[in-house]
């Protein structure tokens, strides 16, 4: 019996990026059961873009937000959530989260529902999400074992086991699952194989690579960042494109974070875990032999 799936979209303003993300789903070998677009207030031609698709393709629903004061990372969780919530199908085997600047090869979902076949204890999976930036597609370094929230898809077992997501003002909530996810005893995965395109930069709303950079590193003091963790990241950053920027000022908002002692909203075994997992990453670089000269 062929596997079937349901997916969740959060989009505000979205009206540069929607319709090729909406053209990749629906090219797919295998179409999702149900598809929830979640409009979170937007001002531009968002919505008449996403009607214009249920009408030929019945599976895709609108759901439109009129949303409480205030925005921020949240925002997005909140919208999710709403799509949860409003899905009427109740027979799926898979939950996707997709973001709506994400560009899907035509087989993207039958190759990532392949692997989970192959490993029961696959809980949340996704493709390799790439920068296209004037004509560039731009591989971020990541953890194989973290997925992008923008391609988030989970056995739906393990979804559920979750009891729902965090939301957190900074934002970081993909990072906060994938630990979850683990923490349940499920595994997670990012195919470096399966590519998929984000169709602009990231972040790109926070403003220039400064703001971005720095918006980053209040992030990781919010998720509960080990120090020596984040040094050392920052420090790898240093050599990304632009050079030495993105690291410094990335330290420098966890460093202002960590002045301003403002209280964390996860719980201390969420933080615990982020921080095991974090050391453990570590330990083969502080373990490394050096170089003899001899």
């Amino acid at each position: 019996m062929k596997s079937s799936y349901v997916l969740i979209t959060p989009a505000r303003n979205e009206e540069s990026t929607i319709g090729t993300t909406i053209e990749s789903v629906v090219r797919q070998t295998i179409l999702p059961k149900e598809w929830v677009i979640v409009s979170d207030e937007s001002t531009d031609h968002t919505d008449d873009i996403v009607k214009h698709y249920t009408i030929k393709y019945p599976f895709i629903k609108l759901l439109r937000l009129t949303r409480r004061s205030g925005r921020s990372f949240s925002s997005q969780v909140f919208a999710t959530e709403a799509g949860i919530e409003a899905l009427s199908l109740k027979n799926y085997d898979f939950i996707g989260f997709l973001d709506a600047d994400i560009r899907l090869p035509e087989t993207y979902y039958a190759d990532i529902m392949a692997r989970f076949a192959t490993n029961l204890k696959l809980g949340l999976a996704g493709g390799l999400v790439l920068d296209c930036d004037g004509g560039r597609r731009i591989v971020h370094k990541q953890s194989l074992r973290d997925v992008a929230g923008g391609v988030h898809f989970f056995r739906r077992e393990c979804f559920e086991l979750l009891d729902g997501l965090i939301a957190m003002p900074e934002g970081g909530h993909d990072t906060i699952t994938c630990v979850q996810v683990r923490m349940l005893g499920f595994s997670t995965q990012t195919f470096p194989e399966i590519e998929v395109d984000h169709l602009k930069p990231r972040n790109i709303s926070e403003g220039n690579i400064v703001k971005r950079s720095m918006q980053l590193g209040i992030r990781d003091y919010a998720l509960g960042n080990h120090p020596i963790f984040e040094i050392a990241k920052c420090a790898y950053r240093c050599f990304d494109k632009p050079y030495f920027i993105g690291g410094v000022m990335r330290l420098i908002g966890y460093l202002w974070s960590c002045f301003r002692q403002k209280k964390r909203m996860l719980s201390p075994e969420i933080t615990e875990e982020i921080r095991r997992e974090q050391l453990s990453r570590l330990v083969p670089f502080l373990k490394a032999k050096p170089i003899s000269t001899e």
